[in-house]
């Protein structure tokens, strides 16, 4: 079982791995609210209790979907924790109005944004409300305003960010009534950014766990073309063996989970084989120098 872990000192318990809904509706196996339905207790066997949705996923119908799957059992809501993220707006069907995608994090979109996934989810909180990306017109006290107003109401029951640097993480958690409890980052074996630009350093220093999107690098790991991927893809097999026959993305996931951030990848897949090889990495114990075997394989030369 995919064990839990707590994302902060003040923060919710959450599933080591988290379900991400980006794509689902492009699954015919997961266009149904049934269909979801059966993925999401697939995810629940295996102990994967934490979605991840966004208001904007799926051309804003993501959230719809995932609220009508859940009623299919009303009693699913109680044992998953729900995570979802506002502030992009982009031209749609629902807006023929808008021209250019734009980043709105003011107080009254924010609020409006999750009462609207609160109602598309059929649930009266999220356990958890992600500003999906800076918005550079918006004051960090605009941004606090709306969040709070939130925690305040008991429509959100925490807060944070997806996409924030050091600072901007830093500004906005200064305004909070109750402090953010994550940064939701890019992270994988082909994008390594928040080891090195201070996000993981900041994790640690102040206690919280970030989540890791795209872990797999979007699929990347398997373009024969790319040569980081030929690379990974080659030492994949060497260390399989090694490793009880684990395939390429479960020592991928294995590689996130070893950094001591204790960051919760977002896995996406809908494949009820491929959650349960997820599930299974968690087992997975990457010796050290393999940790660093797949780094300087990913980059091509060797640790300086």
């Amino acid at each position: 079982m995919v064990p839990k872990v707590s994302l902060s000192s003040n923060g919710p318990e959450f599933s080591r791995l988290v379900f991400g809904t980006w794509r689902v509706l492009d699954d015919p196996a997961t266009r149904t609210a049934e269909g979801l339905n059966s993925r999401l207790r697939v995810c629940e066997e295996v102990g994967i209790t934490t979605v991840d949705t966004a208001e904007i996923y799926g051309a804003y119908r993501v959230e719809e979907a995932l609220g009508a799957a859940m009623a299919v059992d009303r009693s699913l809501r109680q044992r998953l924790q729900i995570v979802s993220k506002c502030g992009i707006y982009v031209p749609c069907e629902f807006h023929p109005d808008r021209k250019t995608a734009f980043y709105n994090a003011t107080a009254e979109r924010i609020v409006k944004s999750a009462e609207k996934s609160l109602r598309f989810l059929g649930t009266d909180y999220l356990d958890l409300l992600l500003v999906h990306r800076p918005d550079w017109l918006a004051s960090v006290d605009e941004t606090a305003e709306g969040l709070n107003r939130l925690l305040k109401a008991g429509k959100i029951r925490h807060a944070g960010v997806s996409n924030y640097s050091v600072t901007q993480f830093d500004a906005l958690n200064s305004r909070m009534l109750k402090p953010l409890v994550t940064n939701q980052v890019e992270f994988s074996l082909l994008h390594m950014d928040p080891v090195y630009d201070g996000i993981f350093d900041h994790a640690q220093q102040h206690g919280y766990r970030p989540m890791a999107w795209s872990p797999l690098a979007r699929a990347l790991l398997w373009d024969t073309s790319h040569a980081a991927s030929q690379r990974l893809q080659a030492l994949g097999r060497e260390l399989s063996g090694k490793y009880d026959g684990a395939t390429l993305d479960q020592l991928a996931y294995a590689w996130i989970l070893a950094h001591p951030v204790g960051a919760l990848p977002v896995i996406g897949t809908h494949k009820p084989e491929r959650i349960r090889a997820a599930a299974a990495a968690t087992k997975l114990r990457l010796e050290r120098e393999d940790w660093y075997a797949l780094w300087t394989a990913a980059k091509g030369h060797p640790i300086p």
